[in-house]
């Protein structure tokens, strides 16, 4: 444990905390660390808050679930197992408990998981996180609301059917007798769990949380410096380290030179971490470690570091000819991974050809956090506390990597500044356990932003080829189109080189659009980084080339956008399943409950056209509206961006409407931030987003060389527009991307008659 005394006889200030550090640096007391490790639990001190929680609810008197809690004094603990990144996971999970409970949310606390199986899926990515727990955690909530009741009709002597709940309270309306929860817990504990066909699950119209808006749970934190990220942790006795990885991917270390790293004040030691054996998975990727008794030491004993490297075959990356490569491939015919009709037949009919190439280039997450995360090896045991995604992924990579058995792992999980999915893959966590195994200290491992940007698990490039032949009526008759790109795979497979049924999934080959004749096809791609999770995925690239040709051939049947984007849907429809590849997986999902509803396509289509004022202004002359739609993570979204090109040349987008359909919504609030930020991301995407390469080298190493959207390339005016629907959950946090892309390219070629087929925008001199 860490015991804080304060010298001076004060409260001390939360140790960990940026505004603690700085208060502390600036008042006249000071404290001192006592550290007494035991083998089975170390708390960091910075994040002891969640550990006092969760020790609390291990002492509830009542658990009827894995996620709840209550105990005597009435308050329920929820746990919330997946991460909080500014998602609201922390806030949404625990109402859907919360609200089948009737529990007052005033006494509700939240407690943040530890990495364990026992939760069900821990990994906060492909926005599924309501989707798939949404059902799980209402019955955990009725579940224990069930059993409240019962416990009050056994005190009382009446009916069960006699009794009800009303804000964390079981009442006896006949009598007027009241119980509080708190009062129940006990006498609740010895009650059977009830049979799943016992449950009554509220319904819409009783709803207290669920679709309502709700400020996040840790808001107040967040704003007074109390929140706890993976930067923010700390304990007594440990040390900072800062890697430095090999520069191309796979290199190994051949030889180290580290007499003028060690003579920089505050460096302690040096040691290598082993670089990963392919396939690299979540392995650390190797290199030579600086540690040190702070970050700043660390960071320059490594800059005198003297390493030489062995040649790595990635070194041959390099991105102008490997870009030819993936165009050349994507111009031939591909591997075919869905056909409806007869493509090559309608073709050969002859009629109004359209062909378009599209490009979109690496991106890195940049998230504003960058990785961190520290590590405590004692007695064959590890405990950890990490920024991640994935802590049960993150507990497995740990004991791999140190030897030891995973029940042997505890991952706690802090706030993340941002991840995107660049946290779920858990090496920098992994280098603090490797490290700290080393030392036989504590180890806090922290990359800098050109860490970050230079060794990330980057979104991958694709070269995209479309092709299609237009009627009379300028409808598509046939449609092919080809993605080729470095699969995801790549990293858990190094010989792989197509994309799987998942991938080809985002966007791709799930094609709403009505069309008699068409065909999706996929080329193979060599990875030469580690290629992983983003932000929407392969969605991003998929829905820059379709909506992007979509609008060319709008543009070129003569037709306006809106109008040709509902008749490529045609008539409202459930696209079937057998038009779909046989191995389509549908974000997880089963198809007869998240079906590809065209319908829904519409009414978000209409929605953005009538709150956008599509058709409303004149365009041309330097100012134009685009628009795009995508439904990606089971949610249906379509974007309009209204731009205006200024005397300089540049792009300026003057407003960005988005309507989503996400079926049923928990927090309206949370779905409307994310959506927001979405169309910021987006715009980072569109104007900068590139990563590069030279003989292997990433080019780019902050945000000087990677910029990201500012005051003056944001959009000016954000508007996301909910429409209503009662359909199941889907996702929000990654939906709101795919579309932004594309339609500021279409808004451009609106405003200038310039067709963008490239990404970003630098590249045509318009950002």
């Amino acid at each position: 444990m860490i015991h804080i005394e304060n010298i001076s006889g004060s409260a001390p200030e939360f140790s960990g905390s940026r505004r603690g550090f700085l208060k502390g640096m600036l008042g006249a007391g000071a404290f001192v660390l006592s550290v007494r490790w035991t083998p089975e639990q170390v708390f960091a001190a910075s994040a002891s808050g969640n550990a006092k929680a969760a020790e609390a609810m291990g002492r509830a008197v009542w658990h009827p679930s894995v996620y709840l809690a209550v105990d005597t004094d009435g308050t329920a603990y929820v746990v919330a197992h997946r991460s909080e990144m500014g998602n609201g996971v922390r806030t949404s999970l625990p109402r859907i408990v919360a609200d089948e409970l009737d529990a007052d949310w005033a006494r509700v606390k939240v407690v943040q998981a530890t990495g364990d199986e026992k939760y069900g899926d821990q990994d906060t990515d492909g926005s599924h996180s309501v989707v798939s727990f949404f059902v799980p955690l209402r019955e955990a909530g009725a579940t224990a609301r069930l059993m409240l009741i019962r416990a009050a009709a056994k005190h009382w002597y009446v009916p069960e059917a006699e009794c009800s709940t009303e804000l964390h309270t079981v009442v006896h309306k006949v009598s007027g007798k009241k119980l509080g929860y708190g009062e129940l817990a006990a006498a609740a504990a010895k009650q059977d769990v009830p049979k799943k066909e016992d449950l009554k699950l509220k319904p819409r119209s009783e709803w207290r949380y669920i679709g309502k808006d709700s400020a996040g749970y840790d808001l107040k934190d967040l704003c007074t410096g109390k929140g706890v990220f993976g930067q923010d942790t700390q304990t007594g006795g440990m040390l900072y380290a800062s890697v430095l990885h090999p520069p191309v991917l796979g290199s190994t270390v051949k030889s180290v030179d580290d007499k003028a790293a060690l003579a920089v004040h505050g460096v302690k030691q040096t040691a290598t971490i082993d670089t990963f054996k392919p396939p690299v998975l979540f392995q650390a990727l190797g290199g030579v470690a600086v540690l040190a008794d702070s970050t700043w030491a660390a960071m320059q004993g490594r800059k005198n570091l003297k390493v030489e490297w062995e040649e790595s075959a990635h070194r041959v990356f390099n991105s102008g000819p490997y870009r030819k490569q993936l165009q050349e491939t994507a111009r031939k015919p591909g591997k075919v991974v869905r056909e409806v009709g007869n493509v090559d037949a309608a073709f050969a009919q002859g009629g109004k050809i359209i062909e378009a190439e599209y490009y979109a280039p690496l991106l890195a997450h940049a998230s504003m956090e960058p990785p961190a995360a520290l590590a405590v090896y004692r007695d064959g045991k590890v405990e950890a506390w990490a920024a991640t995604q994935s802590p049960v992924g993150a507990r497995d990579a740990i004991a791999a990597a140190v030897g030891v058995k995973k029940e042997d792992v505890t991952v706690n999980v802090t706030l993340l500044g941002g991840a995107f999915g660049r946290k779920s893959f858990p090496d920098y966590a992994v280098e603090a356990a490797v490290l700290s195994k080393k030392t036989g200290r504590p180890v806090k491992v922290v990359w800098s932003r050109e860490d970050d940007i230079k060794f990330d698990t980057y979104h991958s490039v694709s070269a995209m080829y479309m092709k299609a032949v237009l009627a009379a009526d300028g409808k598509p008759t046939a449609w092919l189109q080809r993605t080729v790109f470095p699969p995801i795979g790549s990293t858990f497979n190094a010989d792989a080189v197509y994309s799987d049924a998942g991938e080809l999934g985002l966007g791709f080959s799930d094609l709403p659009f009505a069309i008699p004749n068409h065909r999706s096809e996929n080329g193979p791609a060599t990875a030469h980084v580690r290629i992983g999770w983003f932000r929407s995925v392969a969605n991003i690239y998929h829905a820059f080339a379709i909506q992007s040709f979509a609008d060319e051939l709008a543009h070129a049947a003569g037709k306006d956008a809106l109008e040709y984007q509902l008749e490529l849907l045609g008539a409202d429809r459930i696209v079937p399943k057998t038009e779909l590849p046989k191995d389509y997986e549908n974000y997880g999902q089963p198809y007869d409950q998240y079906p590809i509803d065209t319908a829904r396509f519409r009414r978000v289509l209409e929605t953005v056209a009538e709150k956008s004022g599509w058709g409303k202004k004149k365009q041309g002359n330097g100012f134009g509206m685009g628009l795009a739609m995508h439904r990606s993570f089971l949610t249906y979204a379509a974007t309009v961006a209204q731009v205006q090109i200024d005397d300089a040349g540049k792009v300026r987008i003057q407003r960005v409407d988005t309507a989503l359909d996400a079926g049923t919504v928990v927090n309206p609030e949370m779905a409307r931030n994310q959506f927001e930020g979405a169309a910021v991301m987006g715009a980072s995407i569109a104007f900068y987003g590139e990563i590069t390469a030279t003989n292997g080298v990433i080019d780019q190493s902050n945000f000087d060389t990677y910029p990201v959207a500012r005051m003056n390339t944001a959009p000016r005016e954000i508007h996301v527009h909910i429409v209503e629907n009662d359909a199941p959950p889907g996702g929000i946090g990654e939906p709101g991307l795919p579309a932004i892309a594309p339609a500021i390219c279409n808004a451009i070629f609106a405003a200038t008659g310039k067709r963008i087929r490239e990404l970003p925008l630098t590249k045509a001199g318009l950002a």
